[in-house]
């Protein structure tokens, strides 16, 4: 699903008033009334957090199981307050963050009779990658790729490492590999 693009500058915008807001009172943001009708609708939604053009927290849920407008304001405070790579963001530095919100389509299975093939249906800078082995899972957003200049097989490998397996895991038949989409939408107000 697309949305409007209005709906995902919505959406950023409701990112940084759910910051704004917990840092007053400690609390979530209420679901605005506000809210377009599309993104009362189920939707994946990642949200990443930069600070002077460097990762400052990542979060999301990749499969659509809670609302749009939802799922930002929980992840948005995950990224923010809980991502466990970094400490949380603090208000002093919340005026130098950049908020980017994705809004994902549902993960499609890659088919496949061998590796090659699933090479050949990854497009770069189109679609984001999920790979699952056991209880092991990564997930890398479609963005990543292009901006730290991966091929097909790099992309996949860190999608791996992501995961917590060898990057090598993706051509092994107990490891299913999963494609998606996103809308990209930002703001560095």
């Amino acid at each position: 699903m697309t949305i409007a693009k209005e709906s995902g500058d919505y959406l950023v915008n409701i990112a940084r008033k759910t910051i704004s807001h917990y840092f007053k009172t400690n609390e979530k943001l209420p679901i605005p009334d506000d809210c377009p009708e599309e993104l009362k609708e189920d939707l994946g939604v990642f949200v990443t957090l930069n600070e002077n053009n460097e990762l400052r927290g990542c979060i999301g849920y990749p499969e659509p199981v809670v609302p749009a407008i939802e799922a930002t304001i929980n992840v948005v405070l995950s990224a923010a307050f809980n991502d466990p790579r970094f400490n949380p963001v603090t208000e002093e530095e919340f005026n130098n963050i950049d908020i980017e919100v994705t809004v994902l389509t549902k993960p499609e299975l890659i088919i496949a009779s061998n590796p090659k093939e699933i090479l050949d249906q990854i497009r770069i800078g189109t679609d984001g990658l999920i790979v699952e082995k056991g209880f092991f899972r990564g997930l890398l957003l479609p963005q990543v790729a292009p901006e730290n200049n991966m091929d097909e097989i790099e992309f996949i490998s860190h999608t791996c490492l992501k995961a917590g397996i060898h990057p090598k895991s993706w051509v092994e038949e107990d490891c299913k590999v999963y494609r998606f989409q996103g809308q990209i939408f930002y703001s560095t107000d």
